[in-house]
């Protein structure tokens, strides 16, 4: 059976955001309709999210890191959020309303009380998808404490903006009582794809370059490595801080993607048309 090439481009285009998905059985055909996709949106720029070929080979717990998006809404100081924010198993925490939840899909709680942690707005909230200052409330662990995130049911994808990213912020997934994978600064730091001077002056390789930020996208690549509760903590140094938290709710790896918004299938499905259409006339 042909292996196909699964890809999904998060398009950028002047005046909104979309999300192109497709299941291409020729790398010419990936490379015409991309051609064909920037000159019906009018891109500014195309990154792509993920480009993977199917492989019979399990995968690990595995992550990548990108600009992000803008809001739901458009709005885009705000900071980053997942690319995946808008489709329909995915569940989207923002912090605008000043809530920490304690209901609900996603629960969070504080290893210790009375701390400096908590909700925050200031210079250290992660940046947005293009490098705006984040003016929105965002997520802050203080220097040896850590906040849990139990969730209501089985996740196989997590993402967060993550800024100011400095020595002793880590990460931990669990299935019940059984660790799944723990990432840690280092892993992440190299690939930011932001730094902001005004937050920091940046450590080791990165000393004078300013403090890290991007959206990191923490994924599940097997059924058996989904996860039902997160451990954020800072080890060392000053704070962890973080926004836009995105959950994939499912059972499955991450190979069994998240389905768009019927609206948004609607609108990929009259693109993919148009192009295909003016393939078979050309």
């Amino acid at each position: 059976m042909q292996n196909t090439l699964p890809f999904v481009y998060f398009c950028r285009t002047v005046n909104s955001f979309a999300f192109v998905i497709l299941h291409i059985h020729s790398v010419e055909l990936v490379s015409y309709i991309m051609k064909r996709i920037q000159s019906f949106f009018g891109i500014v720029t195309i990154s792509a999210v993920a480009l993977m070929a199917q492989t019979q080979s399990a995968q690990a717990f595995s992550f990548e890191m990108s600009t992000g998006g803008a809001s739901p809404t458009g709005v885009k100081t705000k900071g980053a959020y997942s690319e995946f924010a808008k489709y329909g198993s995915v569940r989207t925490i923002d912090f605008n309303n000043g809530v920490i939840p304690k209901t609900g899909y996603a629960t969070y709680s504080f290893q210790n009380t009375g701390t400096q942690s908590g909700l925050r707005s200031d210079v250290y909230a992660p940046l947005g998808a293009e490098g705006q200052v984040n003016d929105s409330q965002y997520l802050k662990v203080s220097r040896g404490n850590s906040v849990t995130i139990n969730l209501a049911k089985n996740s196989n994808y997590f993402g967060l903006d993550w800024g100011a990213i400095s020595r002793g912020n880590v990460f931990t997934f669990y299935k019940g009582d059984t660790l799944v994978k723990s990432y840690e600064t280092r892993d992440v730091n190299p690939v930011a794809p932001f730094r902001s001077l005004a937050q920091g002056n940046g450590e080791g390789a990165f000393a004078g370059q300013g403090e890290g930020n991007g959206y990191v996208h923490f994924r599940a690549d097997t059924a058996s490595e989904v996860f039902d509760r997160i451990v954020i903590s800072q080890m060392d140094k000053t704070a962890f801080e973080s926004d836009n938290h995105s959950f994939n709710i499912s059972d499955d790896g991450w190979t069994n993607k998240p389905v768009p918004e019927p609206g948004i299938m609607l609108g990929l499905a009259a693109i993919g048309g148009s192009i295909w259409s003016k393939r078979k006339r050309g």
